[in-house]
């Protein structure tokens, strides 16, 4: 278990976990059980690449809980993967599918490997054989992965067919945000970005504000989360002023011609190369501006205790999991900063995922606007729930989302029981 704990996210994960429970009083043999994942499996993904020769990578699969249902939870291509990391974020999907309501535990899966440095065919294979290594763990009633960082529709289609093809017959519940031709969902692939935004306008009507065209946004990462987020606050009439990717942002005061910086980063190039109307930034610059919205969409520690003191937003949109330390949010909150908490802000993705999962059970699917509807009022809920136990237990919103999962999560696991 040492190797599992050692990451500074899942450090967090267990102090947010540990406050949460000290203003609840919840039960401490519950607790206890929280504290580590049910299963974790570590594998050798073996592949032959396009030269011939072969090289191992290391996969893994976490699964934390599964009270409340089978487990969900991305599989991520990225060099940065480690056991720690993958049952921190297996944890905080238990604690974000307890608290949106879905039927669901928490898991997450992935390959240390840095996906760019391989060839399509070498991916494929990559994803293939990662299939094949954690197949007899997963299944639709079971564990069900879905994309996250480094993988997209295309990697859950080569996942999905191998593990179809190993039981002789097509099964689309293996995994979510699958390509709509094989059992997609329409608004999968925007729906986590669609749900930052949803909350960006849950917390402004809290705080007695609109969105408008004086409403200022800086997005960190501009990807599957921060592209659909942005679309959709710009088409609210807010200005995104500043954007960033890995290899550095860029600013505009007034507003950046969103739509052209969209189609630069959808044809894979990097933001250091715009040529746009613009000035160039850092990363950590972007965190410094004087804006209305932050939108940490990128990845997990980026806020520290060395940054937070110099971040001049109003409003911060966790679209990431775990963007912020523990450290910076206590120095956030004195601030005055009003946070989003990751469990609920980024939950509208594996929500929709929940729906392609039910959708292809029933094999009957639905529109697009039942589909955001439906995103919109269980996120809409799970905002007024965590809201309440904010002003009930007079506690910050990170406390007070992890709360509102532990009632629903702890109040199930009471009811269950432990075996033997």
């Amino acid at each position: 278990m040492r190797d599992i704990i050692s990451s500074s996210l899942y450090q967090n994960a267990l102090i947010q976990l540990e406050e949460a429970v000290s203003s609840m009083k919840a039960d401490p043999n519950i607790v206890e059980r929280l504290k580590y994942p049910k299963r974790a499996i570590q594998v050798s993904v073996p592949v032959r690449l396009d030269d011939g020769t072969v090289k191992n990578f290391e996969g893994y699969r976490v699964q934390h809980n599964m009270t409340l249902g089978p487990g969900k939870g991305g599989l991520r291509f990225h060099p940065s993967v480690s056991l720690s990391e993958t049952a921190a974020l297996a944890m905080l999907m238990t604690f974000k599918c307890s608290l949106v309501g879905l039927p669901l535990g928490g898991a997450k899966g992935g390959v240390r490997v840095d996906p760019l440095s391989l060839s399509r065919q070498e991916l494929q294979s990559l994803a293939r054989r990662y299939a094949i290594e954690i197949g007899p763990f997963i299944g639709p009633d079971n564990d069900i992965p879905a994309p996250d960082i480094g993988t997209d529709s295309q990697t859950m289609a080569w996942f999905m067919d191998t593990y179809s093809q190993i039981h002789g017959f097509s099964i689309p519940g293996v995994v979510t945000g699958k390509p709509i031709v094989v059992g997609g969902s329409l608004g999968r692939a925007e729906s986590t970005g669609k749900g930052v935004a949803f909350c960006v306008n849950f917390a402004y009507e809290r705080l007695n504000k609109r969105i408008d065209s004086s409403t200022t946004v800086a997005i960190h990462g501009f990807g599957k989360v921060g592209v659909p987020a942005a679309i959709d606050l710009h088409q609210q009439g807010a200005k995104i002023c500043a954007v960033s990717d890995v290899s550095g942002g860029i600013y505009n005061k007034n507003g950046l011609d969103i739509e052209a910086v969209i189609s630069w980063a959808k044809g894979k190039h990097l933001l250091a190369n715009y040529q746009g109307d613009c000035e160039k930034i850092t990363n950590e610059e972007l965190f410094e501006l004087d804006v209305d919205v932050l939108i940490p969409a990128a990845i997990d520690g980026v806020i520290t205790k060395e940054n937070a003191p110099k971040i001049r937003a109003r409003l911060i949109a966790e679209g990431a999991n775990g963007p912020i330390t523990k450290e910076a949010v206590d120095i956030l909150n004195d601030n005055g900063i009003f946070i989003i908490p990751d469990i609920l802000c980024n939950a509208g993705g594996v929500i929709v995922s929940y729906f392609e999962w039910v959708q292809g059970l029933q094999h009957f699917f639905w529109d697009l606007d039942q589909i955001n509807k439906k995103l919109h009022d269980i996120l809409y809920d799970a905002f007024k729930r965590v809201t309440h136990n904010s002003d009930l237990y007079n506690v910050d919103m990170k406390t007070a989302a992890m709360i509102s999962s532990l009632q629903r999560l702890t109040g199930a696991m009471r009811l269950r029981g432990m075996w033997p």
